[in-house]
């Protein structure tokens, strides 16, 4: 049992994060923001693949107006990625933001960051302080150079220049592409502060390697009880970047989307196309939302043992095979009813 770490709740839309709130899976779009229709298409995708939270990027005032009619057509709470110009925060926040993703430090202090603070906190919705490595202050650079103790004082420098203007509706995120500096910065901030982290990898990269990177990097953080939002961030389609999160999720045992699909690797032993077989169920069981651990085992002998705690499993023979259940066996299958056994049994499961 993964014991999270304690954080306040902010609410962002309708969706709460923090507070021991289901840890909310996010992604951005990589359409124009000023193409409205490609933007919205893309949000409804995503939506349907189970994005929570969307941001998009907000390059000039065109792409802040576009926000209004962007909100009107989507169901997410809209995040507005904002940089170097505090005007396009205050446009965006005008057009119906959700929140705001800003790094403080490249807005600018003084009046310019007080004024979006004050608009946020009017508007009641949160900011985001978005601190990268390859954005860290020229002083903190020189001081810690590229460690963990660099990006975590310049993520607590930049909320506490939001907190200077009594403004505490914040989400802290620090990025890295490295996966041991991305962890040893959490192991700090987890420390020290109590607002909710997003998390991630910057530029984790292509969707093969980039879920492997990403998926190591935040399970383990994940594992140390960090994160109360999560993007997978990949290059192409942002789609994968909603599969990818909520296989890392279920992997980690925090939430549930629909079957978990697990299968042994195959041997000399076995009789069957185990990777053609587990693909086949998975294909058939892709529209089902129960949350509900399907094993295909290789080995009838084993298989039932080793898989016990999968809800339903088929272990396989040569020409027949075991349906079992939690580790029970239910019957014999003959070799070319195994799919529709297991289906079977998935739908009588409650």
């Amino acid at each position: 049992m993964i014991t999270r770490n304690k954080t306040k709740v902010v609410h962002i839309g309708g969706v709460p994060v923090g507070g021991g709130h289901p840890i909310v899976i996010q992604s951005m779009t990589n359409t124009d923001t000023r193409d409205v229709a490609a933007t919205v298409a893309q949000i409804h995708a995503l939506t349907e693949a189970g994005c929570e939270i969307i941001r998009v990027a907000v390059p000039d005032m065109e792409a802040a107006d576009a926000l209004k009619r962007i909100k009107q057509e989507i169901s997410l709470p809209l995040v507005a990625d904002i940089h170097f110009d505090y005007r396009l925060a205050l446009e965006s926040v005008a057009a119906g933001a959700d929140k705001l993703r800003i790094n403080p430090g490249n807005i600018g202090e003084g009046l310019r960051l007080q004024k979006v603070a004050e608009a946020a906190k009017a508007a009641e919705i949160p900011i985001r302080v978005g601190v990268n490595s390859g954005s860290l202050e020229k002083d903190i650079m020189a001081k810690y150079g590229m460690t963990a103790e660099g990006l975590a004082e310049s993520a607590l420098r930049n909320v506490s220049m939001l907190e200077k203007f009594g403004f505490y509706n914040i989400v802290v995120s620090v990025k890295a592409s490295n996966i041991q500096l991305t962890l040893d910065t959490h192991k700090i901030l987890a420390q020290r502060i109590h607002n909710p982290i997003h998390i991630g990898l910057t530029h984790a990269g292509t969707p093969y390697k980039g879920a492997i990177r990403s998926a190591a990097g935040m399970g383990s953080l994940l594992a140390m009880g960090v994160g109360d939002t999560l993007r997978i961030s990949l290059s192409g389609d942002p789609l994968d970047e909603i599969r990818c999160a909520k296989e890392v999720l279920a992997a980690m045992g925090l939430r549930k989307f629909g079957p978990t699909i697990i299968a042994c690797p195959g041997c000399g032993r076995t009789g069957t196309d185990i990777a053609a077989l587990s693909a086949e169920i998975e294909a058939r069981l892709e529209d089902i939302e129960k949350p509900i651990t399907v094993a295909v085992m290789g080995c009838v002998v084993n298989g039932p043992g080793e898989a016990r705690d999968a809800d339903i499993g088929i272990a396989v023979g040569r020409g027949a095979g075991a349906l079992f259940s939690k580790g029970e066996i239910l019957r014999k299958v003959p070799e070319d009813e195994y799919v529709d056994a297991v289906l079977g049994e998935v739908d009588k499961w409650e």
